[in-house]
């Protein structure tokens, strides 16, 4: 059925639909059978929700092989949908709802021959990224890919950091009574001692670096003790290094290695310490054809030019940019600060605005991808 135009008003009241199914992480399986069906209506063929939920729609056909990728899942919490003025209010109105329908109408537009659109809506995204983990195991010959985050109808998110996830035990010979704590080391003020060595010397000799390009060291959890008068011989922490897309993971984890065990033999403890998750930074190439295609498109619409950032958190677009190593951007209508909020909304004229983006942004890159070919 191609000849289905969607209107701004349809646009609208197709988000306002997807707001009221509220879908947290797990729990998507009402939005991907309205997105199927939407699909359906709108001209896309190959639909199909895989086995761990994700709704994989196609459209268009030759080349470029575009993902248009946005995430079904959102933050628990339930917000009223209803309409203020510009504002349309409801959970994932900014996470990430509104990328996502955009992304659905913007996919819409393609026509045959014109380059191949593949929609995804994927789960767990707010969660341990199920769905992007399932979705790369299939080798599906992608040229670019476009994940749905709020970043403003002006900016495109280029880089993610990436995040290494480490348990440090720290262990004493003996322990001793609470009244007499000279006797023993005290394996919890030893871990604060350790872990703050540890970070001063990771985080060392960083000056000048903005926020983006910083490596950080960030303590979440600690557990120790077993008795409220008596030193404890054992105690875990666990902390969470974000690595900025000049690094990378191995490097990081051998300089952890030697500073685990020199500061260690300076302290006189035992420290273990092991790997809990690694996730490698990030970054597109600034002159790919979708970074292009993107200023592009948002200058024709907006006519101003794109900011290009780079993110502090670590997304799907880490997982995905990696282990396909194609041009991966983060893009989408809505403000970030929006996200997880009491009272998340979305402006109507942005989203509407961003679906326009998208639908230029996919004209430029079918032209500017066939240029490079040749």
């Amino acid at each position: 059925m191609d000849t289905f135009t969607v209107t701004p008003r349809f646009a609208v009241k197709m988000l306002e639909k997807a707001l009221r199914l509220y879908t947290p992480s797990l729990s998507e399986k009402p939005m991907a059978e309205f997105l199927a069906d939407k699909c359906d209506d709108l001209g896309f063929e190959d639909i199909q929700i895989d086995e761990v939920g994700n709704i994989i729609a196609k459209k268009g056909s030759g080349s470029p092989k575009i993902m248009l990728c946005g995430h079904m899942d959102v933050v628990p919490g339930k917000v009223k949908v209803r309409k203020e003025g510009d504002a349309l209010y409801g959970r994932g109105a900014s996470d990430a709802k509104a990328p996502l329908m955009a992304m659905l109408f913007a996919a819409a537009s393609i026509q045959n021959n014109n380059g191949t659109v593949f929609f995804v809506g994927a789960v767990d995204e707010e969660g341990n990224a199920t769905g992007i983990k399932n979705l790369v195991k299939k080798e599906r010959g992608i040229d670019y890919a476009v994940f749905g985050e709020p970043s403003g109808i002006k900016q495109v998110t280029i880089a993610y950091k990436g995040r290494l996830a480490i348990n440090l035990k720290i262990s004493v010979d003996d322990s001793s009574h609470a009244s007499a704590p000279w006797l023993s080391k005290n394996a919890i003020q030893e871990s604060m001692i350790f872990v703050k060595e540890l970070k001063d010397r990771l985080e060392a000799n960083q000056d000048g670096r903005t926020k983006g390009m910083l490596l950080t060291v960030t303590m979440t959890e600690i557990k120790g003790g077993t008795s409220h008068n008596v030193t404890p011989k054992d105690c875990e922490t666990t902390f969470d290094i974000r690595i900025p897309v000049d690094m990378n993971c191995k490097t990081i984890e051998q300089k952890i290695a030697t500073l685990v065990k020199e500061i260690a033999q300076e302290r006189e403890v035992e420290a273990f310490y092991s790997i809990l998750d690694e996730t490698e930074p990030f970054e597109a190439s600034h002159t790919s054809p979708l970074v292009r295609a993107f200023t592009l498109g948002i200058m024709e619409v907006e006519h101003s030019r794109p900011t290009l950032i780079r993110k502090t958190g670590t997304g799907d677009m880490n997982v995905l940019g990696n282990q396909w190593s194609i041009p991966v951007v983060t893009y989408g209508p809505g403000d970030p600060h929006e996200a997880h909020t009491i009272d998340e909304k979305v402006s109507i004229d942005e989203y509407l605005r961003g679906i326009e983006i998208l639908k230029k942004t996919l004209q430029h890159l079918k032209r500017l991808h066939d240029k490079k070919i040749k």
